[in-house]
């Protein structure tokens, strides 16, 4: 069953339990699996009674085909815009097809960032979600994949994460440590996650006071995860990711280079609406060969599209 456009009114319906109309009454005789399409103007998406009604219905174990970023009727722009029809159908098809293009293939992902202990109530962090990973994750899940997702503190809906095995970890290290032991068997590896390069060198057991003026803290360098697994890559096909604010390009072919990745996914901080905590990103992939795509500022969601298109060209 599926259900698109659906609306404020009808999924804060079908989350609680209200059956006034014959969509409701049909949808809660329903036996099948059921796929929602939201479509709302964007404040109303981002209000919390429709946030939490989106969780509970993927809770209760209905597929969500998230809205995209784009232009809506009431001339604004932003997410809350219906995913187009094609790539409704697209879905639609993964979902039924024995040959999903990801089918069989396990793919490891990593996402949001790490924080590194100082003492046992203070970290070095950064600003990473954990949206972009976990939008790649659902889109591997959707194309047949079996998806693993090594994830670093976060404030994602649990409900988003159903289906996916789901690995919690909190420091750089232990990152690397769960990597490093599912490595082997993985036939794809997508490291977007944002990893501290250095942590703190002797973490303090009891709180640190204030005391002096200044405060030294210092720091040695984390093991570099995807360099680490690029160095034992065999079958495997591995994603990198660089967030840059300088010389982006030659910095992302440095990294795609020196980690022995397939490709890599560049994105700015000086874009706007890209980077970290946005529901959009502008990203560009360069390749081995060093062949450039550029893609224009999309929703999340739609660039991991883009991104398991590339993965899936690779491998043909």
């Amino acid at each position: 069953m599926l259900v698109a456009p659906a609306t404020a009114n009808t999924m804060a319906k079908m989350s609680s339990g209200i059956t006034d109309n014959l969509l409701n009454a049909i949808y809660f005789s329903a036996r099948c699996p059921v796929a929602i399409a939201p479509a709302m103007d964007l404040d109303m998406y981002q209000h919390p009674a429709i946030k939490q009604a989106i969780e509970q219905l993927i809770g209760y174990g209905n597929y969500l085909i998230d809205a995209e970023y784009g232009e809506l009727a009431s001339g604004l722009v932003g997410t809350g815009r219906m995913e187009e029809p094609e790539h409704i159908i697209s879905y639609l098809e993964n979902f039924f097809d024995d040959n999903a293009r990801l089918k069989d293939k396990k793919v490891l992902i990593t996402a949001g960032p790490t924080y590194e202990q100082i003492d046992p109530v203070r970290f070095v962090g950064n600003h990473s979600s954990g949206k972009m990973g976990l939008a790649i994750a659902r889109q591997a899940k959707s194309e047949g994949a079996e998806v693993t997702l090594i994830l670093g503190p976060n404030t994602l809906p649990k409900q988003a994460l159903d289906g996916l095995e789901v690995v919690n970890i909190t420091s750089a290290h232990e990152m690397f440590q769960a990597c490093e032991t599912r490595f082997s068997s993985q036939d794809i590896v997508i490291m977007a996650a944002a990893v501290a390069d250095y942590t703190p060198a002797k973490p303090a057991q009891q709180k640190i006071k204030k005391s002096d003026e200044t405060f030294a803290l210092e720091l040695s360098k984390t093991v570099d995860i995807a360099q680490s697994l690029g160095d034992k890559k065999k079958k495997q096909l591995m994603v990198g990711f660089a967030l840059e604010t300088e010389n982006e390009l030659k910095n992302a072919r440095e990294k795609l280079k020196k980690k022995n990745l397939d490709f890599i996914v560049l994105n700015s901080l000086n874009e706007e609406g890209a980077g970290f905590k946005h529901d959009t990103n502008k990203i560009t992939i360069v390749d081995a060969d060093n062949n450039i795509k550029k893609f224009e500022l999309k929703s999340k969601n739609e660039v991991a599209k883009d991104i398991i298109n590339e993965i899936v060209e690779h491998l043909s």
